[in-house]
């Protein structure tokens, strides 16, 4: 079966992440479960032909990045199947490969659970949008999905700037420049600052992955361009402090001053297994109101928490929030709230009390266990 072949069935089973390994089965993953394709162990000349075509589909790309450095990333298409984001590597002195599967179509929000409050922080004209989440949490996903929503919304011109490029954005009604980290320019720094030189109204930057990066896209918000990025964060709060650790000490306070006026939102996902086998997101959103704004200037990032759980008029809600809200659906265990919390005795309580209320619950709440798991 030749690579074309092989990724057009695996695609059509519905995978989101294909593994091309010395040692084990072509492997790959739907709805967090493994998979394994064909009867036999790939061995090292296998990986490294089923690699070479896949450089051969992606327009002849040159190999020399990957055999010198171990590392490459590029993302390349296969007509009527779907686009792919490609991180080929060496490990254990062989060529391996994962691969993302991208679809041509840009996915709706409400079929992936996301919600319109989310969606509708693109609407904003200026200032910062985080979506944080581990990797594989659909961040990219849920940023092509607001650009979209721009797109077809407004006026605009908005600069992707990815590595590599994932979703295509068609011209609606705005210009969509898209460029592609190595591909189209040096780095995201050099693509960032260039951007602010060529009219932009919205700059989606893919990732920011050091100080110089995140005081330029700041600096972009604060002169009236709305910038969208992500950070492997989990949490609002976690969020905030993994931008001000970015700094030398001496210019940190300066961070906090300048974070609490450009900030506008930052949304946590997370992707859990359901009860059926399936996957679900749970988000957290935290948007900024006078006193978000106010504990971040004054470094008090520990209360922030606390104003997102008590500002649900607002429009936020907090990860355990929205984890209670799942498991009361029925959509996922216990097992599975508890172990994507990143609070166990506020899920704790909060599990508590909605059992309160519906009368099902001890005298008092318990102490949760060590990890916070209840199983």
């Amino acid at each position: 079966m030749s690579i074309v072949e092989t990724l057009s069935t695996i695609t059509q089973q519905g995978a989101s992440d294909i593994f091309i390994v010395a040692g084990r089965e072509l492997t790959y993953k739907m709805n967090g479960r493994m998979f394994t394709m064909g009867e036999g162990r790939l061995m090292p000349s296998d990986c490294a032909q089923l690699i070479s075509e896949i450089y051969a589909l992606a327009d002849n790309r040159d190999m020399t990045r990957l055999t010198e450095f171990g590392d490459d990333d590029f993302s390349f298409a296969i007509k009527g199947v779907a686009r792919f984001r490609i991180n080929a590597y060496k490990q254990r002195g062989s060529l391996s490969a994962v691969i993302r599967v991208i679809t041509f179509h840009i996915p709706q929000p409400q079929e992936l659970g996301i919600p319109d409050k989310i969606i509708s922080l693109a609407e904003r004209k200026k200032g910062l949008v985080l979506i944080t989440g581990p990797a594989g949490s659909g961040k990219s996903t849920t940023l092509a999905c607001m650009v979209d929503h721009i797109n077809q919304t407004r006026e605009s011109h908005i600069i992707t700037l990815e590595d590599p490029l994932e979703y295509l954005h068609p011209h609606k009604k705005s210009i969509v420049s898209q460029r592609e980290v190595i591909s189209d320019t040096e780095s995201y720094l050099t693509a960032l600052r260039a951007s602010l030189r060529q009219s932009p109204d919205v700059i989606l930057l893919g990732e920011m992955r050091d100080s110089d990066t995140i005081s330029v896209a700041m600096t972009a918000a604060e002169t009236g361009h709305l910038v969208l990025s992500t950070l492997h964060t989990v949490g609002a709060a976690n969020t905030i402090e993994r931008i001000i650790d970015a700094f030398p000490p001496n210019q940190q306070h300066q961070i906090y001053i300048q974070l609490s006026m450009v900030l506008q939102a930052v949304v946590s996902q997370q992707l859990l297994p359901t009860v059926d086998g399936g996957i679900v997101p749970a988000f957290e959103i935290m948007t900024l109101n006078p006193a978000i704004r106010t504990n971040i200037r004054e470094k008090k990032i520990q209360s922030i928490d606390s104003v997102i759980d008590t500002s649900s008029q607002e429009g936020m809600i907090s990860m355990n929030t929205s984890l209670l809200n799942l498991l009361k659906e029925g959509r996922i265990s216990e097992k599975t709230a508890f172990a994507f919390t990143t609070n166990a005795e506020n899920l704790t309580n909060k599990i508590y009390y909605a059992n309160r209320n519906s009368g099902d619950a001890p005298a008092a709440p318990p102490k949760p266990e060590k990890k916070g798991i209840l199983w």
